[in-house]
């Protein structure tokens, strides 16, 4: 992340995002514009699980620069939207939204039973959502999902494939009653099979 940390073309982000980079002033000078700085120089301070938007391109890329400016021009077009709050039909409180609206409306006996049982339905996707779910699938089908939201330019598959995962697992989602249980009956993705769920998904009416 040192290269992404020290990167100025990361800046181009804030063209089109709601939020601002964070400024610092120079050790030891007096607090006026002229001795600001922008901290880190990309803009973008890394928070915990960062490197998780860059390590499936890992498994694609010998050469660690081809490797660095793919995983940029992924962050600069997708990203940035997952971890800012803004109105942005792709942003994350957008994609949360779309989120339970589809649960609501394909799924309404999850929903009623989340209700009853006072779980969160967006708590229980979120880490899903916020990271592209890298990190949850395997490295096979995590690609296969980021060629679909390249193929389709939108984030909103993430929230599509979130639903279809609760329906594959509806029945044993419907037998528990605590959000840490339902954690565990969604901890192994490993038998999922995203482009199959994304399909069927997308077949619903």
């Amino acid at each position: 992340m040192l290269c992404f940390s020290r990167d100025t073309e990361i800046l181009s982000v804030f063209n089109h995002s709601a939020s601002n980079p964070v400024h610092a002033i120079l050790k030891n000078k007096s607090a006026i514009v002229e001795n600001t700085v922008i901290f880190p120089p990309s803009g973008i301070i890394p928070f915990h699980g960062f490197t998780m938007y860059a390590m499936p391109f890992c498994y694609m890329y010998e050469n660690p620069i081809a490797l660095y400016y793919t995983f940029r021009a992924f962050y600069l077009r997708y990203w940035f939207r997952l971890h800012e709050v803004s109105s942005h039909e792709q942003g994350i409180l957008s994609l949360c939204l779309l989120f339970e609206r589809l649960l609501q409306r394909y799924e309404p006996e999850l929903w009623f039973h989340f209700k009853q049982v006072n779980i969160q339905p967006v708590r229980v996707v979120f880490k899903w959502l916020m990271r592209g779910f890298s990190g949850h699938l395997p490295p096979e089908q995590l690609l296969y999902l980021w060629d679909m939201i390249l193929a389709y330019d939108s984030l909103e598959v993430l929230p599509i494939l979130a639903l279809a995962i609760l329906s594959f697992r509806r029945d044993n989602l419907l037998q528990v009653e605590t959000l840490q249980n339902v954690e565990s009956v969604l901890a192994d993705l490993s038998s999922v099979a995203v482009i199959s769920l994304i399909q069927s998904a997308l077949l619903r009416e």
